[in-house]
């Protein structure tokens, strides 16, 4: 008898995927919200993906929510970049959730009663997110104040809690210093949320700054209190930058993905009078751009499902789990990004209107390599996993 496999079952429809489609380059020009979508998106679950079934959610794996996200992202990048902000913050608790750490309950029955998690990590002066902070976090009674600059802070306009982060300090710099990550409520007091969103791509996101000027977060929504460095790092914590990495390199990839589809359907309708008339895709050089565009792609995705399936399954890669995440969304975007770069060549300088989506994909492609960690901190880290060196050793010299 044959195997008969079964059709994957999508969360999104593809209507509403065309949807997001055509709003994306509306979004982008305008560099305003992206409502519709975020509204399509709620109302289908999208944003409970991760949540258990027992809670009720859709009980999603890591390897399910990348494989959603890249479908998002080849219609809607800038959707799928900023709702990967709120599904990180869900998939890590999750995954804690699972192994009968109970602490971060309230964040999943959150999620389905329809609460969205932000990302507040960025911070000028700290090239190490959530390991350091440059925000002062001061305990007082029932919980912390905190006082700082969040930059980057993704789904500022419908956000109900901005998860974030502080340093407190026993006046001794780093030695003995404590992190507090928390979940900063919408209706506190003593923040500002600032217009700063004015970017090369990924507008939509609007990901503007939050200035935080002595803001009280109680204790029940503070998640954890940890070292520090990544010494310092838990579960949950260790989780959030899995979901994190994994979610960034597959939205990504299908940018990439994206612009190679547009290539080869663009050369194929071009006719060259130089060739006697023949289109574009018979030109030696245009299928060499295209061979290198598949062949880049064709190493990226392997490794991104590879990663979030062992992920999901736990697998135990012990220290190597450094390795592997940061290995795969740095080689996805990087490769994204050459994939894109080489696509703007081939496809020819019509490429460079507005009105033509490689225009956007272009400046949305380039943001890959400037979402944590970047190319230097992931080498370092990298090198150190490997070599067996404490990765909050400081570099001495001479």
């Amino acid at each position: 008898m044959a195997t008969v496999i079964a059709e994957p079952t999508f969360v999104l429809s593809d209507e509403i995927l065309a949807r997001c489609h055509e709003r994306a380059p509306i979004y982008d020009r305008e560099n305003r919200f992206f409502t519709e979508d975020f509204e399509e998106l709620r109302d289908a679950g999208y944003l409970k993906m991760p949540v258990p079934k027992e809670l009720g959610g859709m009980g999603m794996t890591l390897a399910q929510v990348a494989r959603e996200q890249r479908r998002l992202a080849y219609y809607a990048p800038a959707t799928a970049t900023a709702i990967n902000m709120h599904l990180y913050w869900v998939g890590a608790a999750s995954n804690v959730w699972a192994g009968g750490d109970k602490s971060v309950e309230w964040l999943l029955r959150g999620a389905v009663e329809g609460n969205v998690y932000a990302a507040g990590h960025a911070e000028g002066g700290n090239d190490v997110p959530a390991m350091y902070s440059t925000t002062k976090a001061e305990r007082v009674d029932g919980g912390y104040v905190f006082t700082g600059r969040k930059s980057f802070g993704s789904l500022s306009p419908v956000w109900t809690h901005l998860g974030m982060h502080g340093m407190v300090s026993n006046g001794h710099g780093l030695e003995g210093a404590q992190v507090v990550h928390a979940f900063m409520p919408r209706n506190s007091t003593n923040y500002t949320i600032k217009d700063t969103w004015d970017t090369l791509g990924m507008r939509a996101t609007r990901s503007d700054d939050t200035l935080l000027e002595g803001v009280f977060v109680p204790d029940e929504f503070i998640s954890r209190v940890l070292p520090v460095g990544f010494g310092g790092a838990d579960p949950f914590i260790f989780s959030v930058f899995a979901w994190f990495l994994t979610g960034i390199g597959n939205i990504y990839y299908s940018i990439a993905r994206r612009a190679l589809d547009l290539t080869i359907e663009s050369v194929k309708g071009k006719r060259s009078i130089a060739m006697s008339g023949h289109t574009m895709d018979h030109h030696p050089a245009v299928q060499m751009g295209i061979a290198d565009m598949i062949l880049q792609l064709e190493a990226i995705e392997p490794q991104l499902e590879r990663t979030a399936e062992d992920w999901s399954n736990g697998v135990d890669h012990g220290a190597n789990w450094m390795i592997k995440l940061l290995g795969t969304k740095c080689n996805a975007v990087e490769g994204a990004w050459k994939v894109v770069d080489t696509a703007f060549e081939v496809g020819g300088g019509f490429g460079i209107y507005k009105r033509n989506e490689m225009e956007r994909l272009f400046r949305d492609a380039r943001l890959g390599r400037i979402h944590p960690t970047n190319s230097a901190m992931t080498r370092e880290l990298v090198a150190k996993t490997a070599l067996g060196i404490n990765p909050d050793e400081k570099p001495r010299w001479g």
